[in-house]
């Protein structure tokens, strides 16, 4: 028995060792291909090593190109602020029907439910009407205000208060908290691996969108990063070379997220009432 186990580990790390070496190497070489001019990588030679490295790339995005800073600045602002607004709103909204009871709760989380079921594709049309009638485009507001909640991660919240326990809140009830007191005092503090595993995807979601700035945005003082990285394509000459350094520099962000929220999204939690 032990050497079947044994033998199924060694097989699984094989297959997982494989997928993880498949998913690295072209990041590996997006990053080797940010020190190169442009003629070595269109050469069509596949090296990991730069014959002629060159720092040059960057320095034409962050100093040539005028705009990268502000769109970069574009990309943080509005996931930042956006990530906060749906943490913050998610997780009371789910606290709500989780443990409030109101009339019309049942109704409002069916309602929930089905939005989870229509594809964002569908709402872009009204969605891109609705700014224009309140003049909303080409601004943050536009882009941060109709994506604030998610109904995604109002449900996974609500699945989170629901397993909570109830002593907890009635402890900090005697001790003279209110229910907003209570939620931001007791139950967030307690609630970290669920607020890590929303916040970094929906920080992911905001930093990676390319759809809706498309759409809201037409002044290229106002493109994020993903809109800005495709002005370096042409119609006959694309510049992977400044795609792949400004591509680096996109991922960035995300992985200092991932790696400041991870400590949280993998621990278990452990909900005792003498913590």
């Amino acid at each position: 028995m032990k050497k079947k186990t044994s033998i199924g580990k060694i097989f699984l790390y094989i297959i997982l060792s494989t997928y993880a070496l498949v998913t690295l190497i072209p990041f590996l070489w997006a990053l080797s291909s940010s020190f190169k001019p442009l003629s070595e990588i269109v050469s069509g030679s596949i090296n990991f090593i730069p014959q002629n490295f060159t720092l040059d790339n960057y320095r034409q995005i962050f100093i040539q190109q005028e705009l990268f800073p502000r769109w970069m600045f574009n990309s943080i602002f509005i996931a930042t602020v956006g990530t906060g607004l749906n943490v913050i709103f998610n997780s009371m909204a789910g606290y709500a029907l989780a443990r409030l009871a109101f009339p019309g709760k049942k109704a409002l989380f069916i309602i929930i439910l089905a939005v989870l079921m229509i594809p964002a594709q569908v709402t872009m049309v009204p969605n891109y009407l609705i700014l224009r009638e309140f003049g909303w485009l080409n601004s943050y507001q536009g882009m941060i205000v109709p994506s604030m909640i998610n109904a995604t991660f109002i449900f996974m919240m609500r699945q989170f208060f629901i397993n909570f326990p109830k002593e907890l809140e009635e402890a900090a009830a005697i001790d003279g908290l209110s229910r907003i007191g209570t939620f931001f005092r007791v139950v967030l503090p307690l609630a970290k691996p669920a607020l890590a595993a929303q916040t970094i995807f929906v920080f992911m979601g905001f930093w990676n969108d390319f759809m809706r700035p498309l759409i809201i945005m037409t002044d290229s003082s106002m493109y994020t990063l993903p809109l800005g990285l495709n002005t370096f394509k042409g119609q006959f000459v694309s510049y992977w070379n400044y795609i792949m350094a400004a591509s680096m520099v996109f991922t960035l962000p995300v992985l200092l997220i991932y790696a400041f929220f991870n400590k949280y999204f993998i621990k278990g939690l452990s909900l005792t009432g003498g913590k």
